[in-house]
This record gives structure tokens, C-alpha cells and sequence, in this order.
């Protein structure tokens, strides 16, 4: 390889690992991009050609930002064809020797590609595949399984998830894949500072740590998982609210209703939750799939057979769909202010308990977040448009039930004198 290619104690060992999935959590300025160039290039020249390699970041934009620059400077030498408008790069291939590089006639292909344009990928194949900053992307383990793990079946490809955590999101359950008793024998995961690269000055990152706060520091600097800022729904606690539905025996049980919010592109949510005796919520169940009509939507949400249904107004012919399938459909109170104050009483409560197998809606609710805020401004308490399509549903239907509407009639207005929602 090129004399510009080494890396440092803490990459080789990721890099000589064998196993089929890597994951790396590390901190900032830890070379995880230098390592992914480097280990892409690596593999598209090594032995025989017809390779193809990709890296993948959230964005095209920032895949152009983050690595194109320097896979383009390590392929110098190589005699590559650089096409810069797809960021993509044809190398040639060579046979390796320990002092020399031979070419064989060969070629191969680097692509660089953004997450959000992932469909893309679909009838694509790949050897070698680097996903970065996994925790910043939507709908990740939707398009993993679904577009781009086939990518890798026909060559039996490999994969480096890389990324900094940004709270306890799928990059948090990738992380810890390596202990799932069914696919864990493929997945390594190595966690590093950014006191891992010797290349860094210690006194930088020092300084940082005097100046951040301390959680910011640790998620940042030292790769620890902590709970992301400004979360909508800071009360929800993986330990208290997330039971094991093999385990947790679940009490007498009075009502059975559903949350739904539409999508297409999006994907669509159902949220099955029973209410026991005492006015607590179980959520036992939940489906989550983009790409579904409002007949499949409504189709799926009548095999649960619910006795209610709370749907997203907002596409009245979808709840047209509902309806045609005889479900009970009642319209859903969409105050996004109060009914996110009503389901955090309930979580502060330990009155809203979730099924382990709901793993969309956990990892909307570590997620689901309002923005950043801005010095000296009062804006309203709205949440950011994303990672909230079963959180939508779970708000449609706790926040609007009421007891008494299974029989068409809602008894607690009457005995409470008001129009409450509340249970």
C-alpha cells in the first residue's frame, strides 16, 4: 500500500478484525474517517478487480464534506478515474506482496453515497460497505434490513458501522448486536475515546472537557451513551417503562385501542395498546412499514381487533379505509402540546408500559426531540418533524380515550361535568 496509509494502535485493531460486522462507537477527531478511506481503498485494490465499495453518510452532502476529500487523496497514484459529479472512483487492482504492488488488469469501484437517497441502492451489490454517523440516520434498521443488507448477499460483503452516540437510538442496539443469541456471532463491537488517537493533543481535548458540560463531554469526547438533549419525552426510562412480554404476566385487561398514523413514503404506525382495570396503558404490539395504501393500513390494524381506533385526521380517505373494515374509528384530539404534557404525567406515573418487542416506538421515544434552542427566544413547545410516526400514534390514542367510548358513549364527561380527555 501507499506510504501516506498507516494508522494507529486503536484502528489496526479494528481494522484487523474479522468478524463480518464492525461497530465503532468513538469519540470526536478518534480517525474513524482516515480509517474508513483507508480500509475502502484497501479493499477495492486488493487481489482481483470487479469489486465495488461504498461509503454511506446521512446525507450526500455530507458524504462529499466528510470523506470525499480524502479518499480522493489516498486513491492518488493508483492511476484512478475520478468522477467527481457521482463521487465515484475506478481504481485499478493489484496482487500485494509485502514490498510491492503489481497490477493485475483489474478494476474496481468506490462509490459514496447519502443516506437519504438510500433507495438507490436497491438491486446493487457491494463487497466492502462503510455506514457512518449510523446514530444520525432515519429509519435505520428499516433500510438496513431491507435495502441494503441484500446488497451484501450475492459476495457475502462487509460492513463498518461507524459513529459518535447521539443518545440511546439504534445506534445503541447495533452496538450491542454482538450479544443478540441469533445474529451476534457476526457483529464485533470496539468502543474508543478520542483519547485513543495518539495524533491528538490531550490538552485539546482537556480543554473541552473544561468547557462543555459534562454529559455533552462524555457523549462527544468519550463515547458514552447518554440521553439525548432536549428529548420531548425525557421521563421514558428503557428499566421502568420496557417489559418482557415472555416474562411480564399483564394484568386483567378492560380495553384494547389503537394509535395510528398514515405514511407512505413515511412509514405508517399502529400502535396496539390494552387498558387495564386501573387505567394503565400496555402497549402490547405495533406494526411500522413505509410504503403501505390506506386499504393495507386499515387491513392490518383489523387483525388486532381493537375495540377503538384513534387515526391521524389529516388523511380523512385513509380513515375512509378504516372505516370500510368495520373498525370503531374515533377522531383523535391532535394537540401536540397538551397531549405531550398528558403522556409524560403518565410515564412520571409508571402508568404507560411497552412491550420490548415495540422496538420502533422505543427508539422514538429516545429520539423524538425539540429543537435546539435560541438564546433570548420563546418559541413553542414544538417538537422536530422526525422519529415521530409511532410516537404520533401512541399520543392519538392515550391522549383521546376515554373510558366508556368502547360502548359509543363517554361516560366521564357526564360524570365529570366537562369534556375531559383524560382518563
Amino acid at each position: 500500500m501507499p506510504d501516506n496509509f498507516t494508522f494507529h494502535p486503536s484502528q489496526r485493531t479494528i481494522f484487523e478484525d474479522q468478524h463480518r460486522f464492525r461497530v465503532l462507537c468513538c469519540g470526536r477527531r478518534f480517525g474513524k474517517t482516515s480509517l474508513a478511506a483507508q480500509e475502502m481503498i484497501m479493499r477495492a485494490v486488493k487481489g482481483a478487480g470487479g469489486k465495488q465499495v461504498a461509503y454511506i453518510a446521512p446525507t450526500y452532502q455530507q458524504a462529499r464534506d466528510i470523506a470525499w476529500t480524502m479518499v480522493k487523496k489516498m486513491s492518488d497514484g493508483m492511476e484512478a478515474k475520478i468522477n467527481i459529479a457521482r463521487l465515484e472512483i475506478t481504481l485499478n487492482s493489484f496482487d500485494v506482496t509485502d514490498t510491492e504492488m503489481i497490477p493485475n488488469g483489474g478494476t474496481s469501484i468506490l462509490f459514496l453515497k447519502g443516506w437519504e437517497a438510500v433507495e438507490s441502492l436497491r438491486g446493487m451489490f457491494f463487497d466492502f460497505v462503510v455506514i457512518d454517523e449510523v446514530a444520525s440516520m432515519r429509519n435505520f434498521w428499516e433500510n438496513w434490513e431491507e435495502v441494503v443488507a441484500p446488497t451484501l448477499t450475492d459476495r457475502r460483503g462487509r460492513v463498518l458501522f461507524t459513529s459518535t452516540p447521539k443518545g440511546f437510538n439504534h445506534f445503541y442496539d447495533l452496538f450491542l448486536m454482538e450479544k443478540d443469541p441469533l445474529k451476534g456471532e457476526d457483529f464485533k463491537s470496539f468502543h474508543y475515546t478520542s483519547y485513543d488517537n495518539p495524533f491528538l493533543p490531550r490538552d485539546e481535548i482537556d480543554a473541552f472537557k473544561k468547557r462543555l458540560p459534562e454529559d455533552k463531554f462524555a457523549q462527544e469526547y468519550m463515547a458514552d451513551f447518554r440521553k439525548k438533549e432536549h428529548l420531548v419525552y425525557p421521563e421514558f426510562n428503557r428499566m421502568k417503562h420496557v417489559y418482557n412480554p415472555a416474562v411480564q404476566k399483564l394484568p386483567e385487561m378492560k380495553n384494547v385501542i389503537a394509535g395510528v398514523d398514515f405514511g407512505y413514503n413515511s412509514p405508517a404506525a399502529v400502535e396496539i395498546i390494552r387498558v387495564d382495570k386501573d387505567g394503565n396503558f400496555w402497549v402490547t404490539d405495533e406494526w411500522y412499514k413505509r410504503g403501505q395504501t390506506g386499504a393495507q393500513i386499515a387491513e392490518q390494524t383489523a387483525w388486532y381487533k381493537t375495540q377503538i381506533v384513534y387515526p391521524d385526521p389529516a388523511e380523512p380517505d385513509k380513515v375512509v379505509d378504516l372505516r370500510n373494515v368495520g373498525l370503531n374509528v374515533r377522531e383523535a384530539n391532535k394537540n401536540v402540546e397538551a397531549g405531550v404534557d398528558r403522556l409524560r404525567e403518565l410515564f412520571k406515573q409508571g402508568r404507560i408500559m411497552i412491550s420490548s418487542s415495540c422496538k420502533n416506538l422505543i427508539l422514538e421515544l429516545e429520539s423524538y426531540s425539540y429543537p435546539e434552542r435560541k438564546p433570548d427566544h420563546n418559541e413553542r413547545e414544538i417538537p422536530v418533524k422526525e422519529n415521530d410516526h409511532a410516537v404520533d400514534a401512541l399520543r392519538y390514542a392515550i391522549f383521546t380515550y376515554s373510558p366508556g367510548l368502547e360502548f359509543g358513549f363517554d361516560f366521564s364527561r357526564v360524570l365529570n361535568g366537562h369534556n375531559s380527555k383524560f382518563v
